[in-house]
């Protein structure tokens, strides 16, 4: 894509690091540094990895930085209790548990059990609800916030006029996704794995986010030209070029977007974002305790 005509590149660590350098900003400038939490359940490698990119971005940016790391055989009642505690420590602003958790623990009341004012993901069903009735104290799951601030790089705040597809449906990315591109005013479809001619529907999006985990599911022919490409995907496959013999690649088929007027790249697009809004959010929710 290095051609005059190749889409723009969207820069998430750029864009990113302009917005942890606004957070580092504001996290100076209260009166007692935020607190970020982050709980980890059991040795998953993958997990290990951004729990510590996590905890080193808060230290970095002059947080109080905490890290529990419990063994995989901790009990509901145990990990219910550090979250307890956590929510009663007034230096604790944003409370983390890592996911996915042992297949023995509850993950859905784990995260019920986080205040949601220092739910920092905005996983919780009160968040949830508070950002589907346009509550201005919703806290809003890292990535689709991550991934809006991407899209207004490329077409504002106002979305006015122009047609959204996100694939996928979950919690986490798809539907809060769908939701805040709905409250830019765009005209949004959400589509998933049931959905009919998904391609043919993806052919009319001026802004086309996939979220559903599928290495490049989507096809260049998908893809309307000049349209705007968010790829939240992160799959490893095989490359036997690789010393690791593996590389990243999103949802999209990457090389076939030549004719997107943006996209996102993986790696580099939506994934530095991430980390970037939960500083965001944490600051914002010690903001808040500060009022």
């Amino acid at each position: 894509m290095s051609s005059a005509n190749a889409p723009r590149l969207i820069d998430g660590k750029a864009i990113a690091a302009a917005v942890t350098e606004d957070v580092a900003s504001r996290a100076a400038a209260l009166a007692a540094k935020p607190g970020l939490a982050v709980v980890l359940v059991g040795e998953d490698p993958a997990s290990a990895v951004y729990v510590r990119m996590k905890s080193e971005k808060a230290e970095a940016l002059g947080f109080h930085s905490v890290q529990h790391s419990l063994p995989a055989e901790t009990s509901q009642d145990e990990l219910l209790a550090v979250v307890d505690a956590l929510n009663a420590d007034p230096a604790i602003h944003g409370i983390l548990v890592q996911l996915p958790l042992p297949a023995h623990l509850d993950s859905a009341a784990v995260i019920a059990a986080i205040d949601p004012d220092k739910d920092v993901d905005g996983l919780s069903v009160i968040n949830a609800g508070r950002l589907a009735v346009g509550d201005p104290h919703a806290i809003v799951p890292c990535t689709p916030l991550g991934s809006m601030t991407l899209i207004g790089t490329v077409h504002g705040t106002d979305l006015s006029g122009l047609n959204a597809v996100v694939i996928g449906r979950s919690r986490l990315v798809g539907l809060p996704m769908a939701l805040l591109l709905a409250k830019a005013n765009a005209t949004v479809t959400i589509a998933h794995s049931r959905t009919k001619d998904l391609p043919g529907l993806c052919q009319n999006a001026d802004i086309l986010v996939a979220a559903v985990g599928r290495p490049e599911m989507v096809k260049g022919d998908w893809i309307k030209p000049g349209a705007t490409v968010i790829d939240v995907g992160t799959s490893r496959v095989p490359d036997a070029s690789r010393k690791s013999g593996q590389r990243l690649v999103g949802d999209v088929a990457f090389a076939e977007a030549t004719h997107a007027g943006a996209i996102t790249p993986v790696p580099g697009g939506v994934g530095p974002m991430t980390i970037a809004m939960l500083m965001r959010n944490t600051v914002e929710a010690a903001e808040r305790k500060a009022r």
